[in-house]
This record gives C-alpha cells, structure tokens and sequence, in this order.
C-alpha cells in the first residue's frame, strides 16, 4: 500500500499525502496544499486515477489546491460536516487573516466519525479529532494514521484558534489515537512521520 508526501507549501511545510491501490489504481490526495497540477502529474507518474480530495480539516493550508484538483480529475472532494463552512469562509478557514483570502469548491461528500473511504482495497476509517479545528479527523488505515493538525512528531495542533480547544484536542488523541497499536505509524501534517507509541512516551503535551 504506496504512501507519497509531498511538501508544496513551503511557507507552512504542509504534508500533502497521495495513497493509492496498485491494484485497481485509483487513488486519494489528502491535504492538497497548493499546485494541483504537480499533484496531478505526480499520480500520473505513480500510474493511479485520483478518485478522492480529502480534507483533514478545513485550514487555508490544507485546503488550498481543492478546487483546481476537483476541476483536472472530477474527484470526490471530502470533509468532516463540522469543518465544511470553512470551504466558503476566509474568515473561518483563517486565509484572511494572512492577507490571501480564499474559499474552494463545495464538498461532495460531509464526513462523520466512523465512515469509511474505500480506496480500492484500502480502507480508511474516519476518527472525529476534534481540538485543533471542530471538524478535525484523522484517518486510519491498516498499522497507519494521517493524523492531520492534530498530533505531530513530539507535539499537537496548535489550539489557540477560534474554534479550537485544548483540553478537547488532549481527549481526542488519548481517546482515538492512544489505543491504537503503539507500532502504528502516523503521517503527520506537518513535518516528519512518527509512531503512537512514541508519541505516548515522549510527547510533552501529556506530561
């Protein structure tokens, strides 16, 4: 099961991951920063149809490329139903206050916790993180998790935002994501990949 990061945002360092079935080759984009087009070329390269756009929250930085991607592959654009007025506010998706308003396309399908994306034989299952941003998820795999803003290597989403909320972002990762497997690699939003279980013993946000 291939996994690519891409880092397309260099002012942010935003990870935007590309998983896709070898099988059937089709294929999800999750966090499309910016520049659809290397996207795009990239899955090409790696010989797989985007079939999904999934958005692991609705902040400017993840949502950037959303509608250009929609318009060149026609893909399934998705996001937690919390976040999906962050689609169409500046305000909310927090671009307007870096000067650079945006808004994307509408979302096709609103995601709750406990859906399931099937991406050929790949299933993701959708964790409902809140903490970071209202509508936040995370999405598990089979020993792997994109966990989003909401935990890091060593450190979590910042919570400092309008709709954010620390003590209910420190719930969500002891609740969703500590009881997973603490081989369980996670592939953050921003900057390198980590494992839970790491992250359960050094992580100074719970001590």
């Amino acid at each position: 099961m291939p996994i690519k990061r891409m880092i397309l945002l260099a002012e942010y360092e935003t990870n935007t991951y590309l998983i896709w079935d070898k099988e059937s080759k089709v294929g999800a984009v999750i966090d499309p920063a910016n520049n659809a087009k290397a996207i795009v070329d990239e899955a090409e390269k790696l010989d797989f149809k985007i079939k999904y756009i999934i958005n692991t929250h609705g902040h400017a930085d993840h949502i950037g490329a959303n509608t250009e991607l929609k318009k060149l592959t026609g893909a399934t654009l998705c996001i937690h139903e919390d976040d999906n007025e962050k689609l169409s506010n500046p305000d909310l998706n927090l671009s307007s206050f870096v000067g650079f308003p945006i808004t994307t396309v509408k979302a096709d399908r609103l995601l709750k916790d406990g859906d399931i994306i099937n991406i050929g034989d790949i299933s993701l299952k959708v964790f409902h993180t809140p903490g970071h941003s209202k509508g936040g998820i995370c999405l598990v795999g089979d020993k792997f998790v994109f966990s989003g803003d909401t935990l890091f290597f060593e450190s979590v989403g910042r919570y400092d935002f309008p709709d954010s909320d620390g003590d209910l972002l420190k719930k969500s990762i002891e609740e969703k994501l500590f009881v997973l497997p603490d081989s369980t690699k996670v592939y953050t939003g921003h900057g390198g990949p980590t494992t839970i279980g790491h992250e359960k013993k050094h992580n100074p946000f719970f001590f």
